[in-house]
């Protein structure tokens, strides 16, 4: 009989779901992120809310804004924490163009969709989005239910 594999923690940092329900989905990226020693604790410990994150260019670089990672306690005294600051993504300049390229088309946005670990570096995966009108959130809700009562459906057959 095989030994069972002790369960991975997940690499999941946090998630933006309202980025699922607000923006139709185009492209993704990944990109890394510049934190501070601080922030990283922060992150390993869950402290991490990516609610309303969007991702701004200026001067050819991609900033991160609304990111909030709350310090921990036992962050030392002499550090100044700004739990809100724009973090530096970390991007190759194809990348950089094709999203600026992206965001400039009407209705369309760049937002932080999921921070993760990928073996010992912290990413954040970012997309290129349109926006969702208030009917095609409803449509979309009513799809999602429709899934759930078809799968309820088949279980019970």
């Amino acid at each position: 009989m095989a030994a069972k594999k002790p369960k991975q923690p997940s690499s999941t940092i946090a998630l933006n779901k309202r980025a699922r329900h607000d923006y139709f989905i185009e492209e993704k990226f990944e990109a890394g992120v510049a934190l501070q020693g601080w922030e990283v604790k922060s992150a390993r410990m869950g402290k991490v809310q990516l609610t309303d994150t969007h991702v701004f260019f200026k001067n050819g670089e991609a900033w991160l804004l609304g990111a909030q990672i709350s310090p921990l306690n036992t962050v030392s005294t002499h550090h100044i924490t700004e739990p809100n600051r724009y973090r530096k993504l970390l991007l190759h300049n194809k990348e950089i163009n094709k999203l600026i390229v992206g965001r400039d088309q009407k209705g369309y946005t760049v937002v932080c969709t999921a921070m993760y670990w990928k073996q010992h570096l912290i990413k954040v995966e970012i997309a290129l989005a349109r926006g969702k009108q208030m009917h095609d959130k409803r449509e979309t809700e009513k799809a999602r239910d429709w899934d759930r009562q078809k799968q309820r459906l088949n279980r019970i057959k």
